[in-house]
């Protein structure tokens, strides 16, 4: 980041509330939440989905593109799904082997990205990444929803979009992983 730019700004500002709301969703989905409390979570879950959007255009709009932005932008995503998959799967929401798997591949991609970043390669979101973003917060948007809307079963189509999430996930690590391959072996 440079001097003149101080962290506070909007986009790191909306960031930095959607880490803190983390903390918040655990509450509101421990120990079998009720309807009330399941409709919140929804709402910041959709909240912190819309800020991830905002806050990226509206630092590369107003050039606030930062070092530590580019940091905890991505960080607060990963903290906010990753947070919402593990409290559903004691709730009987979500299998615990797919969400095993989801946490497993968030790992290996960050691992990636950090020994990439060593090696001064830059791996940046994929296409089929960002489809795998949609397909999950879309998933567990509607899975938080837990109320049948226009004779829909959200918590089932929720967990349909879960499972698709999941091979778009998993082909986007591939993708990532052939990515790396290559970018390191031309450099060596």
């Amino acid at each position: 980041m440079s001097k003149s730019q101080p962290f506070w700004n909007l986009p790191n500002t909306l960031t930095v509330i959607r880490i803190c709301c983390v903390p918040v969703m655990v509450y509101l989905l421990w120990d079998k939440p009720d309807l009330l409390e399941s409709q919140l979570a929804f709402w910041i879950f959709i909240g912190a989905m819309i800020t991830d959007v905002v806050d990226g255009y509206l630092a590369r709009k107003w050039n606030l593109v930062s070092p530590m932005g580019a940091y905890l932008d991505p960080m607060a995503d990963k903290l906010m799904v990753t947070t919402v998959l593990v409290m559903m799967v004691p709730l009987g929401w979500v299998p615990a082997w797919l969400c095993a798997l989801l946490l497993c591949r968030e790992l290996a991609i960050t691992g990636l990205r950090g020994i990439a970043s060593q090696e001064g390669l830059v791996i940046s979101a994929s296409s089929m990444g960002k489809v795998k973003t949609a397909y999950q917060s879309t998933a567990l948007g509607f899975i938080l929803w837990q109320v049948p809307t226009l004779g829909i079963n959200a918590w089932a189509a929720g967990l349909v979009l879960l499972y698709l999430a999941t091979v778009f996930s998993l082909v986007s690590a591939a993708e990532y992983f052939v990515g790396f391959y290559r970018s390191s072996t031309q450099l060596g």
